[in-house]
């Protein structure tokens, strides 16, 4: 048994981003999470008192999975669960991509629990900075779609208000979480929130989510239409196809992307090239042609949970594989000049 000294905090959030990272079940990750959050508030005498008196489990939310990590860590052995994640799971995701991976400053497209996430927007916070990023872009979803809890105008609002409290928490850190939203892009092209409240924002990923069957040329005018908008910085996972997962697969959506691609390259939108294993989207034909076309990237985790914020480096090997010049890639760029290019156009 090797040694582990990092406390039983550290050792149960390290096991919830793992089994977040290989895409396990919710459930199981919320067990470790919700365990670390009970703890965290606890002085670490209390947590060893408990441990030498076999009472851990008498705290709300820990389980006999959860007691057996916390006492392993207390006694500064590392826990056998742990052990066994990073075995399995804890090497690189994918063979390259380790230098742009290294060349990203941030990622402009991720959810919390205020919409269809499964963490706090703290916790995304904290695993964004533990991953070396400099800032990361909060991007729930807009009204229209309900089934993943849109944010309404009030809750947005709201919402904002907590990204001023958590960057105000993180004072000197270095790290700034950013205002942003993934908008629905309309059947006519508009985009699903007012210009009163895209224009609070510091980026904005506009994405296609219903009536992804749409008449091809139907489908190139909505889109087209959303990239034209000048509170469009990022045209987010432009197929909406499935390739793999527990949603089933889907096929992707047609347009003509050589228009769609030239808008994107006249208006300075970037194309996401959305690293969800799920979606590897867009397909390599058409990210060759958005190179070929001179487009601007954003390579994005679209993660919906802390450990998913590792996907990026999926995006980043298909990236270099392609010679792809980082910096046509806009979250290789600083903040400022980042913030800067997507206000240019408002």
């Amino acid at each position: 048994m090797s040694s582990y000294d990092a406390g039983p905090v550290a050792a149960l959030r390290r096991i919830a981003f793992l089994l977040e990272r290989s895409r396990a079940e919710t459930y199981k990750v919320k067990a470790f999470r919700g365990a670390a959050d009970v703890l965290l508030p606890l002085d670490p005498d209390e947590v060893a008192s408990r441990v030498a008196a076999g009472t851990l489990r008498e705290l709300p939310g820990i389980g006999a999975s959860t007691a057996e990590v916390i006492e392993a860590a207390v006694q500064g052995i590392t826990p056998a669960r742990l052990a066994k994640l990073e075995d399995e799971v804890g090497g690189p995701l994918v063979d390259g991509g380790e230098n742009i991976r290294a060349a990203l400053k941030g990622d402009l497209h991720s959810h919390s629990d205020w919409s269809d996430g499964g963490s706090p927007i703290e916790e995304m916070a904290f695993t964004a900075i533990e991953l070396g990023h400099e800032y990361l872009v909060l991007t729930d979803h807009s009204p229209r779609l309900k089934v993943a809890n849109g944010l309404s105008i009030s809750r947005l609002n709201k919402q904002l208000e907590v990204v001023e409290a958590v960057n105000a928490h993180l004072g000197g850190s270095g790290f700034t979480l950013l205002k942003g939203i993934e908008v629905d892009i309309l059947d006519d092209g508009a985009l699903d929130q007012t210009d009163e409240m895209l224009a609070k924002l510091d980026v904005r990923v506009a994405s296609v989510h219903s009536k992804l069957a749409m008449d091809k040329y139907a489908m190139t005018r909505r889109m087209i239409a959303a990239v034209q908008n000048p509170f469009t910085n990022v045209l987010g996972h432009c197929t909406g196809r499935l390739v793999t997962g527990n949603r089933g697969t889907r096929a992707q959506s047609e347009f003509e992307a050589e228009k769609v691609f030239a808008a994107c390259a006249e208006n300075g939108v970037a194309v996401e090239i959305n690293a969800r294993p799920e979606r590897r989207d867009p397909p390599t034909t058409l990210l060759k042609l958005a190179i070929d076309t001179g487009c601007l990237f954003s390579i994005d985790s679209d993660a919906h949970a802390p450990g998913q914020l590792d996907f990026q480096v999926y995006g980043c090997a298909r990236a270099e594989e392609l010679g792809l010049d980082p910096d046509r890639i806009v979250n290789t760029w600083s903040r400022d000049r980042l913030v800067s290019w997507a206000q240019s156009r408002i």
